[in-house]
């Protein structure tokens, strides 16, 4: 059985938000709700990187470990999905995403919390595929339909890969050793900045 994956290539992306877009269009997501973003590390910064980020269905997902009433759950294929029907829009998951996933429309003049809404991975919802009331809630089930996220199949550059998490290993594997390089397009370097190094003093010169 396949696991689905997302995988942002930073040397690729292009910061153009068509995938943000395609997300907003296939779901027709609520105004407010980004299911998906692009962040810019370094912004304005030569070498600067831009990643898309959203629900990253993880396979020990912290917003189902802290939902108090049980409202996630994970398909055969490893998408994390939620039950808007259970959820109370408590914000449990929000705090405990380090994705930033989970998001919430903002009903009413005070601020108070909708129902939590996050990427789907085009996967639909609880309710019997290609309902109204799936598409009503959590926008269209692709996957049912044989088809990748609509976000990642939009991704000009390929950027933005999603489907079998093997497949996709695969393909970034075959770009790295392509670029000659993969490990300094992740992590703190990339997030922050390289330590600057004096130049090392040549031999004679003068003080």
């Amino acid at each position: 059985m396949a696991r689905m994956k997302f995988l942002c290539d930073a040397e690729r992306c292009i910061e153009c938000n068509g995938c943000v877009t395609a997300c907003k269009n296939e779901h027709e997501v609520p105004w407010g709700v980004n299911r998906r973003r692009v962040v810019t590390l370094n912004d304005g910064v030569p070498g600067e990187k831009s990643i898309s980020v959203a629900c990253m269905h993880c396979s020990d997902a912290p917003c189902m470990a802290v939902c108090p009433v049980d409202c996630f759950y994970k398909t055969s294929e490893g998408v994390v999905l939620h039950d808007k029907d259970l959820c109370i829009g408590c914000g449990y998951c929000f705090y405990a995403c380090p994705f930033g996933a989970p998001q919430f429309p903002q009903d009413g003049a005070f601020g108070l919390r909708g129902k939590m809404d996050k990427c789907t991975f085009c996967a639909g919802g609880p309710e019997t595929d290609f309902s109204a009331a799936e598409f009503r809630k959590y926008g269209r089930n692709r996957l049912a339909e044989g088809k990748l996220p609509a976000c990642a199949e939009m991704c000009s550059t390929k950027a933005l890969l999603g489907g079998d998490g093997d497949v996709i290993a695969d393909i970034y594997r075959n770009r790295v050793l392509k670029r000659g390089k993969g490990s300094e397009v992740w992590g703190w370097g990339t997030a922050y900045g390289k330590p600057e190094r004096q130049p090392a003093a040549q031999p004679g010169a003068k003080s």
